[in-house]
């Protein structure tokens, strides 16, 4: 008989048995299953297939919610898919779930800096340090900041302090030597990269960055040899088979650059960077044809890559009739663009592919749409210039002749009418720049980038109202070279420009030079991040070129006291401006820096900016001295009080060594 005591017992007993017979062998696989999607996970990460790491432990997470390592190496993958904002997301948690370890803290480090919240990432870094002051993580994570925040110099001190701690650190050697090359001492950076081969003679990685810093350096043969060694090591690794295949073609061997790009479409079609590689050798080897038809393929496979369709509309340009097909095809995207652009008020980004689009297709009915818009902006003389454009062409009709006729009375009073000048005939822009690319400058995604980027600006300066892009060869050999050529050809400066590419974010850099005797006049930088980045880089580029050069103008006309210049509202010309008459041909660009040399003596006079008309002006004119000197022909100038010396130009962040940092994690 069972005891009184154990009556009430026994049966709650027996029930909890039952419960873990039944519950028991699925709790236990579902702890097994959480393990195994876990250790896949980890698996898949190590041999750096992301996708799958991601679907393992986001497998392991639905099993258990608070598997803080799980949660941790989730967020390590979107970091390396470049999925910032959910790597943040996912880090955080992380970070709630495990407190006091220090790896989800570095790597929400890394995030912040990669999303551009400096100031955020900042006191994450200094907390892991007060912890553990030489955390080898968040050491990485300094530089990283110090180089997020243009100061390269810095991140170098700091990763060579941190070598002494630790010096076979495979990271920390190649992260030094590529700041040292990103900073131009190659030498610094071709030991670092020697030194991380010495300890590590096995690493595939090393192997690919010791070939892109040779490459760097111009060394082509020893960048092949060393990528070729980091594809013996691990014959799939996509950067090395990329980089290879842009060294190849840097180094004049096309045929074999095309057949390295038909391998990497072969293994991924959606290979942007292969289809444009393929597109160049195409040209290069003089196939005009199969060059048309790649670039098009590859405008297909990813429509917002600027430099496919710069290169693609580059060589229509130079290989087709005004009549083709084809540049009515490729000018209706930009024509689309630019009606998509107006119906949202961005009249300037309008006007920027209406120009685009009228360059490849000239005869375009979109230039009617292109003159409204000239109209709305308050240049009424240049909208009856495109209508005239437009009846010259054989695209008149009724509405368009009375347009002409509406605007040629309303323009009977205008300013060069009263001066019996032509604007058109006297417009004459007073400065001459040569764009360059130097050794063929390529960045880390596109070859030859510097050379797109170097047609795309002298193509924006065709519209610029004071600047002559020199049609010159863009792709020169050398700096002496490029000095050569703009000195020959009569250039005032010369621009070398470079192009420094991250992911998803684009710097150029344009280095200015006298003409005349090859010393430094100006450093320019713009960094862009998003859609359109080359198209606004080189914008912006411009912008800084035309601020940077001394207004100048001619003196068209006399009357008595007053003068008229040739330039107007469209030149920046504003009332009560005083401008200095300067004897014509005595003003010189200055030996460096930016401005114009002339004598106290060469100056005969004043302007004063009375009327402004489009494209003209006129003022008073006040002599200089006893003797009334000034004449038409003279030049008109204001020199800027920045103009004297060069400028070191505002440091940008490259984003091509910060995203190379990236992939060292």
């Amino acid at each position: 008989m069972i005891p009184s005591p154990l009556r009430g017992f026994l049966p709650g007993l027996i029930l909890g048995i039952l419960v873990l017979l039944l519950w028991g062998e699925p709790l236990g696989a579902q702890a097994g299953g959480t393990a195994a999607a876990y250790e896949r996970g980890r698996a898949s990460m190590s041999a750096e297939d992301w996708y799958s790491a991601a679907e393992s432990f986001l497998e392991c997470l639905r099993q258990s919610p608070a598997h803080a390592e799980a949660t941790s190496a989730l967020a390590e993958c979107y970091y390396e898919l470049g999925e910032f904002d959910q790597a943040l997301s996912w880090v955080r948690k992380a970070r709630t779930l495990a407190r006091s370890n220090l790896e989800p803290a570095n790597l929400e480090a890394f995030t912040l800096i990669a999303l551009g919240r400096l100031e955020e990432a900042e006191p994450v870094i200094a907390w892991v340090l007060t912890r553990e002051p030489y955390n080898r993580e968040a050491l990485f994570a300094q530089g990283e900041l110090d180089i997020a925040r243009g100061r390269s110099g810095d991140a170098v001190i700091r990763y060579r302090e941190a070598i002494r701690r630790y010096p076979d650190d495979r990271r920390l050697l190649v992260s030094l030597a590529l700041v040292q090359g990103s900073l131009g001492d190659t030498a610094a950076a071709l030991s670092s990269i020697d030194r991380a081969l010495l300890a590590h003679p096995g690493d595939y990685r090393i192997y690919y960055y010791a070939g892109y810093l040779n490459a760097k350096a111009g060394n082509f043969p020893a960048a092949i040899r060393y990528t070729e060694q980091a594809l013996f090591y691990r014959s799939g690794y996509g950067p090395a088979r990329t980089l290879l295949a842009s060294l190849r073609y840097r180094s004049g061997q096309y045929e074999e650059a095309a057949r390295l790009a038909d391998e990497a479409i072969a293994a991924d079609r959606s290979d942007i960077g292969a289809w444009y590689l393929k597109g160049l050798s195409s040209i290069r080897l003089r196939r005009t044809a199969d060059a048309l038809g790649v670039l098009s393929a590859a405008v297909t496979v990813d429509p917002e890559d600027e430099f496919v369709r710069a290169v693609l509309e580059e060589t229509l340009l130079s290989s087709t009739s005004l009549e083709d097909p084809l540049r009515r095809n490729w000018a209706a995207w930009h024509f689309a663009r630019a009606q998509d652009f107006r119906g949202r008020n961005l009249i300037d980004q309008a006007l920027f592919e209406y120009r685009r689009g009228l360059r490849l297709n000239p005869f375009a009915r979109e230039r009617r749409n292109y003159a409204e818009l000239l109209r709305l902006e308050g240049y009424p003389a240049r909208f009856l210039e495109e209508l005239r454009l437009l009846q010259e062409q054989g695209q008149g009709d009724t509405s368009l002749t009375d347009a002409v006729e509406a605007y040629d009375a309303l323009l009977s009073d205008a300013l060069f009418r009263r001066w019996s000048v032509d604007p058109v005939e006297i417009f004459r822009r007073h400065w001459k720049v040569a764009v360059f690319s130097v050794n063929s400058q390529s960045a880390f995604y596109h070859a030859d980038a510097g050379t797109v980027a170097a047609a795309y600006i002298r193509d924006i300066l065709v519209h610029h109202r004071n600047i002559q892009g020199l049609d010159l060869d863009l792709r020169q050999p050398s700096f002496s070279q490029a000095f050569r050529t703009a000195r020959e050809a009569g250039a005032d400066y010369f621009l070398v420009i470079s192009v420094f590419e991250g992911e998803r974010d684009l710097s150029l850099r344009g280095e200015l030079f006298v003409g005349r005797t090859g010393a430094p006049a100006l450093t320019l930088s713009a960094f862009k991040t998003g859609t359109d980045r080359l198209r606004n880089a080189s914008l912006d580029l411009v912008e800084q070129i035309g601020a940077a050069l001394p207004f100048r103008g001619s003196l068209v006309q006399r009357r008595a006291a007053q003068g008229l210049i040739d330039k107007g509202k469209a030149d920046g010309v504003v009332p009560e401006t005083v401008y200095e008459i300067v004897k014509q041909g005595r003003p010189t660009v200055r030996n460096e820096g930016m401005g114009l040399s002339y004598s106290e003596d060469d100056v005969v006079g004043t302007l004063v900016i009375e009327r402004i008309d489009e494209e003209v002006s006129s003022g008073l004119i006040n002599r200089r001295g006893f003797f009334d000197r000034v004449a038409p022909g003279d030049e008109i100038i204001l020199q800027s009080q920045e103009a004297a010396g060069a400028s070191p130009g505002k440091i940008a962040a490259d984003p091509e060594l910060r995203t190379l940092l990236r992939t060292l994690r």
